[in-house]
Formats: structure tokens, C-alpha cells, sequence
């Protein structure tokens, strides 16, 4: 009797480790039909996460309850063609409403759409969760929704509330398997015209990337070393032993 040929294609066994298209078989030179119906669908999806908007009722209701001063701001952004097309108008806050004088914080955290505003309205509330009970006890704090924002306008909030440090919570650029990923960029002593060397970033905040309790952990310990250290960006360096 002759031996059994295994057909079992080896890059089968990667995709237990990844989300991303291996293994994905062929039909003649072609992909399989569900394969190219599965990523006309991905697509779909990632360009439908760039559509969404922020839920600031939902946001609204969830950060009353922490009893925190609490604000509501826009870009200079106009609608969302204009957001991506004009990614400097994202950075810079519209005038409309704004006060001359906020009481100075310790901490201000920005909640803003970027690209995935379904990433923020379904990931951010649960981080707040993890640590706003903490800080609490340590720093003054600040809450600000901005719509249509991009990671620098929070340069510009932090320095309206004389802020020593900004935590900008946003929706991440989607991709064809994470179209709901959040980033939260932080800045210690942050100023308008700041470049990304002065920012550190948590990335990958979703249900098959970082967890939001790891998110979390890495947030406060950014909290901790940016006041400890008084610097934040490439030059705060995380050591994984001091991760709570």
C-alpha cells in the first residue's frame, strides 16, 4: 500500500499567529472566490471606519460620571473631505467657542476621531476605566472631545490648559484587518509645532491587537516617567520590568 501524500499547505499553520492574508490558496493563477470576496469586504470596511463619527453623547455620558472638567472642541476642519485633504486644519483648533482663560491641569486627555472614530468611541471609555480612578488621586485632570482632529491639536489643548502632559486618544489609519484601532499619542509639555520625536505612541489598540487593560498599564507608566523625567518621546525609553 502506498504512502499517504500530505497536501496541507505549511503557511496554514501562520495563520493562528496572524491576521494577516497568508495561505490563501489559488485557483489556477487566481485567489479563490471567498478570498476576494473577503477582501473586497475588508476594504469596505476600512473605508467605512473613515467615515464614522464621534459618538459625543456616548463619550459625553461616559466622562460625567468621573465628575472632571469636561469640554467640547472642534478643528478648523469643516467637513470630513476637507479633514482629508487638509491634514493642517486637523491640527489646529476652530476659535468658535473657545474661552480666553481655562483653569490650568495637570493633565489634559483628548479624545478625537482621526481616521477610525469607531476605534474611539468603542475602545477609549474602557481605558479611562482602567486608569482614571488612579490618577485621579495624584494629578488634576482635563477631558476634551475635538471633532474632525488630528494628533497635534493636542499641542494646542494642552497649552490652553497649561497642561503638563497631553494624552491624545484617536482613531488609527485602518487597515485591511484592524479597521477599528486606536493610538494614544503622549506629550510631556507639549507647545504648538512639536514634531513626532517629542511624542511617545501606544498603537494597535483593539479586540485582536493591544488589550485595553495592556494599554492601559503602558499609559500610567508613561504618566509616571514623563513627571518623574520631566521629557517625553525618544528619549523616554520603557522598560518592560517597571509595567504594572
Amino acid at each position: 500500500m502506498s504512502d499517504k501524500i500530505e497536501l496541507t499547505d505549511p503557511w496554514q499553520k501562520l495563520k493562528q499567529f496572524t491576521n494577516a492574508r497568508v495561505a490563501l490558496g489559488n485557483v489556477g493563477n487566481s485567489l479563490p472566490l471567498k478570498e476576494v470576496l473577503a477582501l473586497k469586504l475588508a476594504h469596505a470596511r476600512a473605508k467605512d471606519a473613515i467615515d464614522t463619527t464621534l459618538d459625543t453623547r456616548l463619550l459625553r455620558l461616559q466622562i460625567e460620571k468621573y465628575d472632571l472638567p469636561f469640554y467640547e472642541f472642534r478643528s478648523q476642519v469643516t467637513d470630513r473631505n476637507e479633514y482629508l485633504q487638509r491634514p493642517d486644519l486637523g491640527r489646529k483648533l476652530s476659535r468658535d467657542g473657545l474661552q480666553k482663560v481655562y483653569k490650568k491641569v495637570d493633565i489634559v486627555l483628548v479624545l478625537t476621531d482621526g481616521l477610525s472614530a469607531v476605534a474611539v468611541n468603542k475602545y477609549c471609555h474602557q481605558i479611562l476605566e482602567e486608569i482614571l480612578s488612579e490618577i485621579v488621586k495624584s494629578y488634576s485632570i482635563a477631558v476634551v472631545i475635538v471633532e474632525q482632529g488630528r494628533v497635534a491639536v493636542g499641542d494646542e489643548v494642552a497649552e490652553l490648559f497649561q497642561a503638563d502632559f497631553v494624552a491624545v486618544f484617536i482613531g488609527e489609519r485602518p487597515g485591511l484587518s484592524s479597521p477599528e484601532s486606536m493610538g494614544i499619542y503622549t506629550t510631556f509639555k507639549a507647545k504648538k509645532g512639536f514634531t513626532d520625536e517629542k511624542r511617545n505612541c501606544i498603537s494597535n489598540i483593539h479586540h485582536q491587537g493591544l488589550s485595553n487593560q495592556h494599554a492601559a498599564s503602558l499609559l500610567r507608566y508613561l504618566i509616571q516617567q514623563s513627571f518623574a523625567l520631566q521629557l517625553s518621546g525618544v528619549a523616554l525609553k520603557i522598560d518592560s520590568r517597571l509595567l504594572s
